[in-house]
């Protein structure tokens, strides 16, 4: 598996094909002479089915006006931290603010974009023309919906009365002129007065990605701090974690805990729980076992594999859970051969089945880095970037041998690895050398008659599906940081999804990267031990594409611009627009909650995290105490005579010791309590005692409605006496909420009393919660 941070290498300039692992050589030469990336059909390929159970995804009309561009507002205001808001503009005399408009020629804009984009401006209407085979979200449909309404009464007014209105026009028409002849000719009325206020954000945390974000913001014509402010800003760029710095307000480019929930052993247990719940829909994540804690399990199975089928040669990859850029990867083709020489308690790991049949390309082994931007936690936002990176190996692959097991230019597509390998080709083009775009392959793809349409689908399948089961983990650090009612940023993040293709173009998950590179240029050895930075084209094209276009869809200043579009049409055009139009249509696209019906049933982890959250008594922390696990089990009513609250005591002790024991970060071992993983496990256990007779997610899903149910139906009982009302007359009982089991109020009008709450009846009221 190849660490995100890394891009394989290596291919031969010759364009052979593309082939299957494992084939002769007699295939090649698939891709007809003279073909180039204009052969595949333009994009507007809506994908076909997302996953199982998912075909037919319905399209969703998305004009441009969905997508609010960044920094359109019609208000304009002075750039933050200028000390110009208000002051008078004498030399702009009539004519209004300068247009914000597209950076003077010499910025490159056209290069930097997609293959295949074109520039808004040359049809407004439409979204441009998308890489081949890319997420295509259907073109913009044509602006919907009746014109701007009259005033009330404005229809048909009888002559008279439009006399006098038209008189009272004037006379208010004429006092504003004669008011801003007395102030000025620099003076503006209404939304004019004010220049639009330019965005500001803090780069002094870019480190790699910095060349990029500069490019972006000149594009966009955005206020840069590359040192600070002392002011907040309205958006930060870190380069590596959250805790770069105290940040107070804004927003910032990087979730809290995202480092923890995507590393190796993190990401593979939450891909197996959703395993065990949904078996099929996971298929796309190798089968794992983490180190040291597996090792009898991992070699007890493949034992028990090999003989219930002796013709079952496997090999496995073994990567250190902290590794990076290819660190301590090797493969193996028996559980025997893990390496345990030095302190693998220290350093753990993850081993995994390795894809032996993987697609070939020019006789080569690529992975793909697809760049997918969590725009929102809550509610879940999702966009994929419409082009990516194909990074390639540069030695011809060769199915696993016990002689060819070490050599790494072959097997593993980290860039760090092979731009090592004297065979690794920087290119200027997008469909030759070591690192491609993706819409290049794709475009070969179509050449065979592949079927592009369902590949993104599956890619946006696997996507979505990886997301939504790293989600309740990172919810529980985001409470953690951020606690609700106390004063934080807003997050987002991109991320970086490596992907395998199978010979049979099934996708497979290779890893998660918190912080992939956005670096548009490599280093190149002038003399030995000197080096000189050089622009990659390829790296230029996709990465600034997906930083801008991040920054467009976090401009602060969209809802303000919403707001003044409901202002009277008769108002100039924003200057702002202008600029905005120059820039080309988004190169990211909404995925979810697009699709969010057709994934929704995955969803049952995330309600979990929500009962775990709900329960941790102290906010801001990520372990549950005995006392709120024993909260949950009373509020919910889960004990009785089979399930004794001393049964519940053991049954918390014994999941929390197992699960600090196997903590990876030596200080959430020694801080007591339950963590997320370990309350699942229980919530599982608690299932499986319940509801026998169902298969496992039917079984959780019954517990999470049984529990929100009575949850919901408590909160309502402490509404009612927090009020002091007494329960209805002639009902027997509370009524109970949706879905519970429960006596019926019998119908008619609620008939309540009021009465005096005592010290006794509080008292017998927490006792009956359970608080």
């Amino acid at each position: 598996m190849e660490p995100a941070a890394m891009e394989p290498a290596g291919l031969g300039t010759g364009i052979e094909g593309i082939q299957p692992a494992g084939t002769g050589t007699g295939t090649e030469g698939i891709q007809p002479a003279g073909m180039g990336t204009e052969a595949v059909e333009p994009a507007g390929l809506e994908p076909a089915g997302l996953g199982t159970g998912t075909e037919g995804i319905e399209q969703v009309e998305m004009g441009t006006e969905e997508i609010e561009p960044a920094g359109s507002g019609t208000e304009g205001t002075e750039p933050a931290g200028s000390g110009t808001e208000g002051r008078e503009q004498a030399e702009m005399g009539t004519k209004g603010i300068e247009p914000a408009g597209p950076e003077p020629a010499g910025l490159g804009i056209a290069e930097m974009e997609p293959a295949g984009l074109e520039p808004a401006e040359t049809e407004p209407a439409r979204e441009a023309e998308e890489p081949p085979g890319s997420p295509a979200l259907p073109a913009g449909a044509p602006q919907r919906g009746p014109p701007a309404a009259a005033l009330p009464g404005e229809g048909a007014l009888p002559g008279r009365e439009r006399g006098r209105r038209g008189a009272a026009a004037q006379g208010s028409a004429g006092r504003a002129a004669r008011g801003r002849a007395r102030r000025g000719p620099g003076r503006r009325g209404g939304a004019e007065s004010v220049r639009r206020a330019g965005v500001t954000v803090d780069s002094s945390k870019a480190k790699t990605s910095l060349e990029a974000l500069k490019i972006s913001l000149r594009q966009l014509r955005w206020k840069e701090f590359p040192f600070g402010r002392r002011l907040p800003c309205d958006i930060y760029w870190h380069g590596v974690s959250f805790h770069d710095s105290n940040i107070f307000s804004g927003q910032v480019n990087k979730f809290p805990g995202m480092m923890e929930t995507v590393r190796k052993i993190t990401l593979s247990r939450a891909m197996r729980t959703m395993q065990d719940l949904f078996p099929l829909e996971y298929n796309f994540y190798p089968r794992s076992w983490i180190l040291p804690e597996e090792l009898p399990l991992f070699m007890a199975e493949v034992r028990m594999m090999k003989d219930s089928n002796p013709s079952w040669k496997p090999t496995f990859i073994v990567k250190p859970d902290g590794g990076c850029q290819g660190d301590g990867i090797y493969l193996i083709k028996d559980p025997s051969d893990i390496r345990l020489t030095g302190s693998i308690q220290s350093r753990p790991a993850v081993v995994q089945e390795y894809i032996c049949k993987p697609l070939l390309v020019d006789k080569l082994k690529f992975d793909i880095r697809l760049y997918v931007l969590l725009k929102s936690l809550e509610p879940l936002e999702i966009y994929i970037a419409k082009d990516g990176l194909s990074r390639f190996c540069t030695e011809p692959y060769q199915e696993p041998t016990l002689k060819n097991l070490h050599q790494v230019f072959m097997h593993l597509t980290n860039y760090s690895l092979n731009i090592h390998s004297g065979n690794f080709i920087h290119s200027d083009s997008a469909n030759t050398g070591s690192k491609r775009t993706f819409s290049s392959i794709l475009c070969r793809l179509s050449s065979r008659g592949a079927d592009i349409k369902k590949l993104w689908s599956d890619i946006i399948s696997l996507v979505i599906k990886t997301i939504i089961a790293l989600t309740p983990e990172l919810k529980v650090y985001y409470q953690s940081d951020i606690p609700a009612g106390k004063p934080g940023p807003t997050c987002f993040q991109i991320l970086g999804f490596d992907i395998l293709l199978m010979k049979d173009l099934k996708p497979m998950l290779l890893e998660v990267n918190a912080n992939p590179s956005m670096r548009i240029e490599h280093e190149q050895e002038l003399s030995p031990g000197v080096f000189e930075n050089v622009p990659s084209p390829v790296d230029e094209k996709v990465k600034v594409a997906v930083i801008r276009d991040t920054l467009r869809l976090m401009d602060p200043q969209k809802k303000k611009k919403k707001d003044t579009q409901c202002q009277s049409s008769e108002e100039p055009p924003d200057a702002a627009a202008g600029a905005e139009a120059a820039l080309p249509s988004l190169f990211l696209k909404q995925v979810f909650p697009k699709y969010a019906r057709h994934f929704s049933y995955l969803r049952l982890v995330d309600r979990v995290a929500a009962l775990f959250i709900r329960f941790l008594g102290v906010k801001g922390t990520t372990k549950l105490g005995p006392t709120g696990f024993r909260t949950f089990i009373r509020n919910c009513k889960l004990s009785n005579s089979n399930f004794s609250m001393a049964a519940v005591d053991i049954l918390y002790i014994d999941i929390t010791r197992r699960w600090n024991s196997m903590s990876i970060d030596h200080k959430e071992s020694s801080n007591p309590g339950m963590c997320l993983q370990a309350f699942v496990e229980a919530f599982f256990c608690l299932a499986q005692k319940k509801y026998k007779a169902l298969p496992l997610h039917k079984q959780v899903l019954s517990l999470l409605e049984l529990c929100e149910c009575r949850l919901a139906a408590l909160h309502g009982k402490r509404l009612v006496w927090g009020c002091g009302l007494a329960e209805p007359r002639g009902a027997a009982g509370t009524a109970p909420g949706p879905g519970c089991a429960g006596p019926r109020q019998p119908h008619g009008p609620r008939v309540l009393s009021l009465q005096k709450p005592s010290p006794l009846r509080t008292l017998m009221c927490r006792d009956r919660a359970g608080s």
